[in-house]
């Protein structure tokens, strides 16, 4: 009877650790929110010229909104453009809203993420004349390039700004 149960009880592990099923919990790999794609935007950049100083700061508001301010300064002291720009992801989708004193009666304008990777965020607003399309290029940790392309005057135009992080 003893050989029976021996027999009996080593069968039975036998087949409950034969039979146990590896049980592995796979956690997803996390996605970046639109919001943190422009996280490189966060700073403050410039660029010194002959024609002045370009200067543009952003700073994070909160989880999903990301202020940012340029101002283009001539002679040192005289302002000569400046815009505020809310960069907000709402309801899944980036938007990149610019606010120009003196230009658009004031109004903002807002121009949506139609791509973006790792280096390049592209927005775009296809009814506004100029610009129509604005890219950020992250070319290292310390330098990007912005730019902006539309039609003035009835001809395509574009404008590049290089900006190196204070």
């Amino acid at each position: 009877m003893k050989l029976y149960f021996s027999l009996f009880l080593v069968l039975g592990l036998t087949v409950i650790t034969s039979c146990k099923k590896e049980i592995k919990i796979e956690t997803p790999l996390k996605t970046k929110s639109n919001i943190e794609k422009a996280s490189w935007f966060i700073g403050e950049w410039g660029n010194k010229s002959e024609e002045g100083e370009l200067t543009e700061r952003w700073k994070k508001v909160n989880d999903s909104v990301y202020f940012g301010e340029s101002y283009f300064v001539v002679g040192g002291k005289d302002t000569v453009f400046g815009e505020h720009v809310n960069l907000e992801d709402k309801n899944g989708k980036l938007s990149f809203t610019v606010t120009v004193p003196g230009q658009n009666d004031e109004l903002p304008v807002t121009f949506e993420m139609t791509t973006s990777t790792d280096n390049q965020i592209v927005f775009e607003n296809p009814k506004h004349d100029y610009p129509s399309k604005i890219v950020y290029n992250k070319v290292g940790n310390d330098s990007l390039v912005a730019e902006i392309f539309g039609m003035k005057k009835g001809k395509t135009a574009s404008e590049k700004f290089l900006m190196k992080k204070r």
